[in-house]
């Protein structure tokens, strides 16, 4: 951007270069910061709507608080465009979010001003307590200050709850800043929601009387949040007598952006677009739909077909494209906010009276719920249908967003069938098997991302098989791969002069494995296992401690994500590093067959 159009910003270097303006300066820099947003994220994609929302916001605290020594937690993290820039990363803002460059989310290990780091919901102030709990060893003078800045869409979820137990009767310098937009990505659900839209309707000389006040933590209500003035006071007022409290901040995502400020889903991560029109601009084309609307289109027939189908997600209702289902079924189809753990127990309670509940939540979300998982519908082998998303890398947004984990973690849980489409296909027909399996739990994992095929429009009435699946035949090795992963084997092979000696086969199905898909591997004089999860506890253990118990001793190999946590950057970039590529796959091959 030409710094020229942003005279202040461009001599903000760090927070002390902020607290010398005057406050009159200050509307001029928040003009200049939303301008700076808006042209970096219309080039490189990003979190948009929740950034412009809060650049009032973000410049208000670190101009009254002593930011990095006063603690400053962003809640989910995604929103914390503003407090970097205003952290000295002005000049990294263009590697955000990009392999190499800046996280986008707040990060520990990327600077001090990002005192914890952040990805998923409801966090903020169980960290906020933490951290003041420990500057009480530190005998500063003043205290150390700890703020939270959590959103209304967060507070739907149960640590936020457990925290406010826990802090109300303290007199630690905790400040929660409730960002009201009355958004997470869809529109907010449930009664804390409706509770705010009443705190915002009170008349400024009546008591608010909020569930903060009744819990013991004094509540100063309906702050404007694009109001410098009102926010800079209503900090100030606090800081003079820290105690615990909450200030109620009203914002509005895609502030200063009109397509933002109308279309507030669409625009919470559009990717890139035009910053004059708004429009966007299309990346490269391919071949098949998404997963989630191949999965959001079949849960929508499968329910119209089947009377006891149900739709349950933890505010992912576009993100997961249950919003079909929800447009025209909305009794059927349950929002319940962030709060996973609750998604799935209230599925379970659902299932044990005859319902067949499809709970489509992100790989990296579900971990949330794991005791639910298992005591709550494995244990009593209820009929709950897990649809997990984002399986595997989900690029951009990093470590916290990543499903690495998933088939790791449920593998070892008993009653669970795990199910791994390779393609849109695949995927409908194990939403139907999965319909119909009356034995307990059943898991499809699914990734971020567009298959790579287009499926027909047939009625979903067939039943996938608990098989593997030869794709290709051979005797000189075998490869198995795990879900999407066989496109990028079908290519490693294609490279290769005896492709038609390397068996391929797709796994379908994480648990339980194939016995005949083991007969058939003790044959070759090697078996490769490429799965886009972690490396240890995933498939390719499971299916390398079967191979053992059955007396195979030949090469075994597997091809995963490795024992660490995976840097954001593009899917393509990050399945290079990994050697999990074509490219990759290819050279172990090469290896196996070389040995």
């Amino acid at each position: 951007m030409d710094e020229t159009r942003i005279p202040l910003l461009r001599n903000i270097e760090n927070v002390n270069d902020l607290r010398r303006l005057g406050e009159h300066q200050l509307p001029v820099l928040a003009d200049e910061l939303r301008q700076f947003l808006i042209h970096e994220i219309s080039e490189r994609g990003g979190h948009f709507g929740a950034n412009l929302g809060v650049v009032e916001l973000s410049i208000a605290l670190h101009y009254v608080f002593q930011t990095p020594r006063d603690a400053l937690v962003w809640d989910v993290g995604h929103q914390a465009y503003a407090h970097k820039i205003l952290t000295g990363r002005r000049h990294l803002f263009a590697g955000n979010r990009t392999f190499g460059g800046i996280s986008g989310f707040p990060s520990r290990s990327e600077s001090i001003f990002d005192c914890f780091g952040t990805g998923h919901a409801s966090t903020s102030i169980s960290a906020a307590i933490g951290i003041a709990h420990q500057a009480l060893s530190s005998h500063s003078s003043p205290r150390p200050r700890s703020i939270a800045v959590i959103g209304d869409g967060a507070l739907t979820g149960g640590l936020a709850y457990e925290a406010l137990n826990q802090l109300c009767g303290s007199n630690l310098p905790i400040l929660i800043i409730v960002n009201d937009n009355q958004m997470s990505i869809d529109p907010n659900v449930g009664g804390m929601s409706k509770h705010l839209v009443h705190l915002k309707n009170v008349q400024s000389l009546e008591p608010a009387n909020s569930i903060f006040d009744q819990l013991g933590i004094p509540y100063t209500g309906r702050v404007d949040g694009h109001n410098l003035t009102e926010l800079i006071v209503a900090l100030r007022a606090w800081n003079d007598n820290p105690k615990p409290s909450v200030i109620h901040v009203i914002t509005r995502k895609g502030k200063g952006f009109p397509p933002a400020e109308e279309e507030q889903t669409r625009w919470h991560a559009p990717g890139r677009f035009d910053k004059l029109s708004g429009q966007s601009i299309s990346e490269r084309q391919l071949p098949g739909p998404k997963f989630q609307d191949v999965f959001g289109q079949t849960l929508l027939e499968l329910a119209k077909a089947d009377q006891r189908v149900v739709g349950i997600t933890a505010a992912m209702l576009s993100g997961t494209s249950l919003k079909m289902m929800k447009d025209q079924m909305p009794d059927r189809c349950f929002d319940v906010g962030i709060a996973e753990a609750h998604a799935v127990t209230f599925s379970a309670g659902m299932a044990s009276q005859g319902a067949r509940p499809f709970v489509a939540i992100y790989s990296t979300f579900l971990q949330r719920a794991y005791d639910q998982i298992i005591h709550d519908v494995a244990l009593q082998k209820l009929p709950v249908v897990f649809c997990v998303d984002r399986a595997g890398l989900a690029g951009a947004d990093g470590p916290t967003h990543h499903g690495a984990f998933d088939m790791a973690y449920l593998s070892c849980i008993p009653n669970l069938t795990i199910a791994a489409p390779r393609n849109a296909k695949e995927l409908r027909l194990m939403m139907y098997t999965a319909l119909k399996h009356d034995s307990g739990p059943f898991v499809i994992r699914y990734p971020r991302g567009h298959a790579p095929d287009r499926p027909d429009h047939d009625p979903v009435d067939s039943l996938m098989p608990y098989t593997a699946h030869c794709l290709v035949a051979g005797s000189s090795g075998m490869v198995i791969s795990v879900g999407p992963m066989a496109s990028f084997v079908s290519d490693a092979l294609n490279r290769l002069d005896r492709t038609e000696d390397i068996a391929h086969w797709d796994l379908r199905f994480v648990k339980p494995i194939d016995p005949q898909l083991l007969h058939h591997a003790l044959s070759h004089p090697f078996v490769l296992v490429v799965e886009d999860g972690c490396h240890r506890g995933g498939s390719g253990s499971a299916i390398g401690h079967a191979l053992l118990e059955a007396g195979y001793r030949g090469k075994f190999k597997v091809a995963a994500l490795p024992d660490a946590f995976v840097t954001h950057g593009s899917p393509d970039e990050l399945y290079a590093l990994h050697r999990l590529d074509a490219t990759g796959i290819f050279e172990h091959l090469q290896a196996l067959l070389s040995d």
